[in-house]
Formats: structure tokens, sequence, C-alpha cells
């Protein structure tokens, strides 16, 4: 059905159908001649009718089909007959190809001069679709990727490179806009902020050139084959940070700031010499988004209660931990973020500074002149401060420091890299800190990890393998395990990855008497013991299981997750469940099902090694810094 040949007034008919009165439309029209939208966005932002009523309702008066994006199967060569500047520009996308017509699906069908066009630069007859504005442009960001513009600019770069190398003078010049490099660096990063990438990897091969990014965790692919390219590229971005040009043999790390598709980008770039050059990793933050408050960071209602009672007391330490890339430094930016008021004098030491607040005084350590965590916090003390930050307790000189400040009335929050909020506690003593003054200073450990969601656009019902039964069955009881879970099939939406976002899964752990008592004695046994019985304690093994069950995740991502911990293999496991009194006993699964459960739990998670940075984020970060 092709577009309507004449104007609908689309008002009256809403008024007509009883959609909206007439004084709403009065209100609307009046409304629209203020913001210049349509009309249908502007009674859809005032309240006055759903978007997908409004969608309906129009599909109805013009014989068109709605199309849910959502769930739609593209074809990648169809989608790119129209340029995405012309899908953008007219909210259109092509549906399908047929012989003799194209289907489009369009957020404004009755956008005539659109329509027109549409049909002029497709070369046939167009039938329209209508598509929900939302969905659309989010298909879009996915659908246009700039992996072609990427291959493009790569040949053009190599052709202007000599023999004899490349020309200093135009990498350098301040007006270059139209150099190729900087056009294809352009294009790099504002491909990998339209797929929210955390960190771009440029990685010179014996023959190829590899440009990875790492989208919710997971490092995508693309290969170039000019990779005479790299050096070009590496020179520009150390020109870029300030970094030494003439030194490839020392690795270097530097930052800068660029802003890429209206988004203000910090770029932390480090460089490695390599076999066949220089391999450069750039991590992105994006500082248009800023840091994230607490209701954000994904907290589930009770711990973020528990977690909110522990910063606001007046003194103590609070450590948050997990590996790199964990989400440890947006949970505490968050609590930051809560306790800053004109009332409290609050100091930060990072390495580096990722987020700016107003009010906070924020340090970065630099090594290379002595400036290192101990030295500044010793200065801190005598900033007459009430809180404080540590960016990471790293050895037994910051530690000592950071513990006697909690001790002598200052809140102090700080990270480690440990895998759970039980092991953090001893890990204090094993970097010489005195039991007994860990038990005084410590107040609470909160430990995370950040596992991928199931895309919900291509979610399905999945039956665990037998192995996975068996696992299941030592955690959380024969019943449970033989229930049915999901996971992703892969489509144009997580770029068939079966994921999209990232979710965080925490484990809280208070310090009570019992506690101190064992970390005191340096009793190991008696802490791990007296922290699994405390009220309210869930490990993240428990958190990711419990997330699987309800669909967010898969059992890859809990394999994953609990991979380096000793109950995934542990006979023991069985006796900690999600639902007290629901598991069986160790006893009811047999030696050879258990050792399967653990074989294959190995096997799913050795393919995803790294515990992964943001992006977010469910925890809807920022896909930045552990």
């Amino acid at each position: 059905m092709a577009a309507p040949k004449q104007k609908i007034r689309i008002g009256d008919l809403l008024v007509q159908n009883g959609v909206i009165t007439e004084p709403q439309l009065m209100e609307a029209l009046s409304k629209q001649k203020q913001t210049g939208q349509k009309l249908g966005r502007t009674l859809v932002a005032l309240g006055m009718v759903t978007e997908s009523r409004f969608i309906e309702f129009l599909a109805q008066q013009l014989k068109i089909p709605v199309v849910e994006l959502s769930r739609y199967e593209f074809n990648p060569q169809e989608v790119l007959r129209l340029s995405e500047t012309h899908a953008r520009r007219f909210r259109a996308v092509v549906l399908k190809e047929h012989p003799d017509h194209f289907l489009v699906g369009m957020s404004d069908p009755m956008d005539l001069f659109a329509f027109d066009e549409l049909q002029r630069l497709l070369g046939k007859p167009v039938e329209l679709a209508i598509v929900a504005e939302g969905q659309l442009l989010s298909s879009l960001d996915l659908l246009y990727r700039r992996t072609d513009e990427i291959a493009s600019l790569a040949g053009q770069l190599k052709e202007e490179i000599t023999d004899d190398g490349f020309n200093l003078a135009e990498l350098t010049a301040q007006d270059d806009s139209d150099v190729p490099v900087v056009k294809l660096l352009q294009k790099i990063f504002e491909d990998a902020v339209q797929v929210r990438a955390s960190d771009i990897h440029i990685e010179p091969d014996e023959r190829v050139l590899r440009i990875r990014q790492r989208v919710d965790g997971v490092l995508q692919e693309q290969v170039v084959k000019e990779k005479q390219i790299a050096s070009a590229l590496v020179l520009r971005l150390k020109l870029m940070a300030e970094l030494n040009i003439s030194e490839k043999r020392l690795p270097q790390d530097g930052r800068f700031n660029i802003t890429v598709s209206g988004r203000s980008l910090d770029v932390r770039i480090s460089t490695m010499p390599i076999q066949f050059g220089e391999s450069v990793v750039m991590r992105l933050l994006d500082q248009s988004a800023g840091a994230i408050g607490l209701d954000k960071a994904g907290l589930p209602e009770e711990q973020l209660r528990r977690f909110r009672r522990l910063i606001h007391q007046p003194h103590g330490l609070i450590l948050v931990t997990g590996p790199t890339g964990s989400g440890k430094t947006t949970t505490l930016y968050g609590a930051l973020m809560e306790l800053n008021q004109s009332s409290k004098k609050i100091i930060t030491v990072e390495d580096p500074v990722e987020y700016r607040l107003e009010r906070i005084n924020q340090v970065g350590v630099n090594p290379k002149i002595g400036l290192e965590f101990s030295t500044v916090l010793r200065a801190c003390l005598r900033q007459d401060p009430d809180i404080l930050l540590v960016g990471e307790i790293r050895d037994h000189e910051t530690a000592t420091i950071a513990l006697r400040a909690a001790m002598t009335g200052h809140l102090v929050l700080s990270t480690l890299h440990t895998n759970d909020a039980v092991s953090s506690a001893m890990r204090l003593v094993d970097i010489g800190v005195e039991g007994f003054v860990a038990a005084s200073a410590l107040r609470g450990v909160l430990a995370q990890r950040l596992v991928r969601r199931i895309c919900v656009h291509c979610a399905h019902p999945y039956t665990p393998s037998r192995p996975e039964q068996a696992w299941l069955t030592a955690r959380i009881g024969q019943q449970l395990a033989q229930a049915t879970f999901k996971q992703g099939m892969g489509c144009t939406y997580c770029n068939n990855t079966g994921y999209s976002g990232r979710i965080g899964i925490f484990e809280l752990l208070e310090l009570d008497e019992v506690m101190g008592d064992a970390l005191r004695l340096g009793d190991t046994a008696a802490f791990t013991r007296a922290a699994k019985a405390s009220e309210g304690f869930t490990t993240l093994a428990e958190s990711a299981l419990s997330y699987a069950r309800q669909g967010l995740t898969t059992l890859e991502e809990v394999f994953r997750v609990t991979e380096q911990m000793d109950e995934m293999t542990d006979a023991n496991a069985a006796e900690s469940s999600i639902e007290p009194g629901s598991g069986a006993s160790s006893s009811e699964v047999s030696p050879e099902a258990t050792a399967d459960a653990a074989s294959t739990a190995t096997a799913v998670s050795a393919e995803s090694k790294r515990d992964d940075g943001f992006s977010g984020l469910s925890l809807e970060p920022l896909d930045g810094e552990d």
C-alpha cells in the first residue's frame, strides 16, 4: 500500500475516533507551535496517548502494517540500499526488497516529501510500514556500522604512504581534518561510540592490522589488510596523547580528550612494543554521561539499603572488590555522589582520576615524580578530610595509612583486587596488616562482577545439558536444576552474540564481632564460616544463579563468574543453596556427574577468562574502568 496522496488531518481523526478530546488537541497544537515537533510526538510527550496506541491508530487509518523492529530479522545488504544519511534524515529503514518494489518502515508515513524522495533514491516503488521511532533509531545505530568506511579509508591511507614512510608534517598539521589518518581514526571512534565499546585495540600482525572493540566485555574484531598503516595510526595517537613519538621500544601511557558524535570522550591510551610493531589499547570514558548515582549502580534493594548504611558511618574502612573491569569505580563514584555535601571534606587519590566531581578534591598519582598513593595519603591527612577515597590498596604502606585514617575518625573507601568479599579481609592480613588493626577498622566489603544480559530480541528457552544439570543439582537441588533457563540465539541487535548489555551481581559482607575475633586471630577458616553464616549474606554464585533462573543471564555466564571460586568444584557446594532447604546433599550427585559439571563449567568459562568492564549498564555504567 503506497503512501496517502493527500494530507490527512490526523488530529481531527483522533478526536472523531475518541482517542483524544478536543481540548487535548488544542493543547497539543499549541505545544506543537512552540516545539516544532510532529503532532503525534507531541501527543505522546504530553501523555495524551501512548506511542503504541498512536501507531496502531495511524496504521488503521492508512491501511498499512505495523512492524515491530525489535523482533524483525534484517537483511544487511537490503538495508544498505538506503544510505545512513538518508535513513536518518527520513526516519526510514529498508525492510525488504521485492522484485518490483521495496517495503520500507517509516516512523512518519504521512511525510509525503520523504516518501517521494525514498522512491527516487531507491529507484523502485515503495510500500510503507509504520515503525516506532525509538526502535527505528536504535536499529539504525546497529545496522549502519562503519566497517566499510574504515576499510575504504584504510585503503586511501595506504596509497598515501610511500616506501619512504609518510609525511610527518601532514600528520601534525593544525588544520588536518581532511588527512586520511585523521578521518580513519574519527570513523574508528564513531563506530566505538555507536556500539558502546569500552576499549579499542589496534594490533599489527604479520600480514594484517586488527582493530578490535570490547563491547559488553567481549572483543569484536575487524581485520584490515593494509598492515602498513599501523605505524601512521600509532604515530597520530601518540601525538594526540603527547607521548614520545621517537620511542618505540618501551611502553608508554597517556590520555587525551576528544568529542565524538556530540560526546566528550576521555581516552586513556597505552602503547606496547610487540613483534610486528606497537600495540595500542584505548579505554574510552564518556565524560558527557558522567558518574552515575548509587541508585543506578545495579545493587538489589536490600543490599543497597545495607551498603548505604555502611557508607553513612562516621568512620571506618569500606572495601569494594573484584577483578579489573568489574564496576568497582562506578560503585564508589556513586557512593561519593551521595556523600558529597557542603559539610563534608572529601579527597580522592586515584590512578588516574576517572570522572570530575564538583566540590571533591581529586588527586591523580604520578609515580614518575614520586607522587605515590602513600605519599598523597600522608598529605591528605593534613588536609582535614572527613572522607577519603583511595583508588586501590596495593601494598602494606598504603594499607597501613588507610587503616590508620579509618581508626582516627575518617571514613575511608577503597578497592582491592580479590575474588570475593570473604577473602578480602584476609587479604589485608596477607599484605602485612596486623589482624587486630584490620578487625578494628574494617566495616564492610562489597564484592561485585558484571555478567552479560541475554538479548531480549532473540532469547529463547534452554534446557541445561546433563553435566550442567549435575552442577545445578549440587547447587540448588534436583527440581530447580531441571528448570528451563534461557539463552540468546544471536540477532542483529546483539551482533549475533546472544547478549546485550550487562547487569551487576554483588556479595555484601558486614563485619560483626565473631568475624572480628577470627580476624584478630588470623583464623581464615573461622572467619569464612562466620561470614557465610552471617544474616543476609549471599554469594556471587548464588546471585548469578538467581539471575539465570529469572532469565536475565545464561548458565554460561554463571560458570564464567564462578570459575575461580573454590565452591564450584567443591563437594561442599551442595550445602549452600539459593533457597534454604531446597538443595540436595552432595551424596545425591554421583562423582561422575560432579566431574562432568566441573569440566563443563571450566570449558564454558575458558572462552571468557576476563571479568570485563562496564558499558552498560543494567549497570548502565560507563563502560569505563574498574
